[in-house]
């Protein structure tokens, strides 16, 4: 079976940056929100959450869903970027 392509899109490369950019405007290490997510249920570490910031992983659905709570902002502005937060 052939590896999946790691290439992040537009979309992606945009929900990577409103993460980075909100995690840092509400003041929280990349250990913190890694940690709030994992209380949601569903388990990250920080390495995880610095290669989704950095575009290095992907962010599945329920990633984004899981990081949009820890958040407090909905999935979709994660997906539209900072500006539409």
């Amino acid at each position: 079976m052939a590896a999946r392509s790691l290439e992040i899109g537009p979309a992606g490369i945009r929900t990577a940056r409103t993460i980075e950019i909100l995690r840092t405007e509400r003041g929280l290490a990349q250990r913190e929100l890694a940690a709030r997510v994992s209380a949601l249920g569903r388990p990250m570490t920080n390495t995880m959450l610095s290669r989704i910031e950095r575009a290095q992983r992907r962010c599945d659905i329920d990633d984004l869903v899981a990081l949009s709570q820890a958040l407090r902002v909905s999935p979709l502005a994660l997906l539209q970027g900072i500006r539409a937060v």
